[in-house]
């Protein structure tokens, strides 16, 4: 008997079978995916959705999340999110939000654990800045590169570039559907929406930075609660907080009040998920994918409140002068790099110079580029240019 047949030992088919008795029939399972570009055989102990899960979290795309932006420049206080512990964040959501509605776990995990891959260092102001020097050659987009770093840029096996994930994965990176292939007799089958796993991963992701970029602000003093008094979203949770523990205060109370506004939209999302699911009459994920509108959703009034929570932080936080200050000094280095990087290509590292006569001298530095952590393109501005980073850069703490 091989180790596969030992009763004590669950199979990939064991674990495919379990997934058909217990998703819902609009769920995408692991035994139905269209597979790869590139086809392996099949794996004996993992389902298709575990292999990528373990593939992104294996990549180097994924480590250097690590010492990326999510608000606040990475390394200016330990317990203030980067873009890996948001990635964390969302992939955490999106398994509770799958679970409740029997969708497949694995799948939405997978996908929100990549969906952030491609981000520029200094979160989005690098984005901003990344796109308008890429402009009139592409242009810069941190989905599109997430698609691009699983696809060409991370080498970790020798038959094919990329991680070779599933088109299922890929398909919510996307955030929109595309067909696997013609349908019987050639034709293509109409279809507006991806998973209902890719739209919990893209609606998880929204959840996350809403919250949690608000605590952030509270944290760094750049928000003062008596600021949230005029949203809904703040005002709902705060007044349950204090009414159920009226002694709780300051850092304490913020604290709790950001845990129950997660919990209030995670419930929100699964009860009118729900209903919506139910209401289409959908029973494959076929017929998911041909909805015109997401069936993972907000209730109406939790949509409009979190629009005004949107441009709160936009105006408050986002662009905060303590914010933008910082931002606008860190993307100064990364347009005197790139620059220099264009002007003088023998200074970009091996592997990227050996792409340049295949991609292209923009696209190679701007994957070069987004590609790189806060603090490596702080250390690269250093030795390029025999300077320090330019006044008020935070000097950040690398990492060995």
């Amino acid at each position: 008997m091989t180790n596969r047949d030992s009763p004590l030992i669950r199979g990939r088919e064991a674990l495919e079978a379990q997934e058909c008795a217990t998703l819902a029939p609009y769920a995408q399972k692991s035994a139905e995916s269209s597979g790869r570009k590139h086809r392996e055989p099949l794996h004996p102990y993992r389902t298709e959705y575990q292999r990528d899960r373990a593939r992104i979290i294996h990549s180097r795309a994924f480590r250097r999340l690590e010492q990326k932006t999510q608000v606040f420049l990475s390394g200016t206080a330990d317990h203030l999110r980067t873009r890996l512990t948001h990635t964390i964040e969302v992939a955490s959501i999106s398994r509770s939000i799958a679970r409740a509605l029997a969708l497949n776990e694995d799948l939405a995990e997978a996908i929100a654990l990549a969906h952030d891959l491609g981000h520029a260092p200094f979160g989005h102001s690098g984005e901003s800045e990344l796109n308008r020097l890429m402009r009139g050659h592409g242009g810069f987009n941190h989905n599109q590169q997430s698609i691009r770093v699983v696809e060409v840029i991370e080498k970790k096996y020798p038959e094919f570039p990329g991680l070779n994930l599933s088109f299922e994965v890929l398909e919510g990176l996307r955030k929109h559907a595309s067909p696997p292939g013609p349908a019987a007799g050639g034709a293509i089958p109409a279809v507006y929406q991806p998973s209902l796993e890719a739209q919990i991963a893209n609606l998880a992701d929204e959840i996350t930075y809403y919250s949690h970029d608000l605590d952030d602000g509270l944290d760094s003093r750049l928000i003062e609660p008596a600021q949230l008094d005029g949203l809904e979203v703040w005002r709902h949770s705060h007044d349950e907080v204090r009414r159920d523990f009226p002694r709780l205060a300051g850092p304490e109370l913020n604290g709790y009040v950001i845990r129950c506004i997660i919990d209030r939209q995670v419930q929100d999302v699964i009860s009118n998920s729900a209903a919506a699911i139910a209401a289409s009459g959908v029973q494959s994920v076929e017929e998911v994918r041909r909805k015109r509108r997401p069936l993972i959703r907000y209730s109406p009034g939790l949509r409009t409140a979190n629009r005004a929570l949107r441009k709160f932080l936009y105006a408050n936080l986002y662009y905060n002068p303590g914010v933008a200050i910082m931002n606008r000094r860190a993307c100064r280095m990364l347009r005197d790099v790139f620059t220099l990087y264009i002007r003088d290509p023998s200074l970009l590292g091996r592997s990227t110079g050996r792409r340049v006569h295949r991609e292209g001298l923009e696209r190679s530095v701007c994957d070069y580029l987004s590609g790189m952590t806060d603090g490596y393109l702080l250390d690269e501005y250093v030795r390029l240019f025999g300077e320090a980073a330019p006044a008020g850069c935070p000097k950040l703490p690398r990492k060995r």
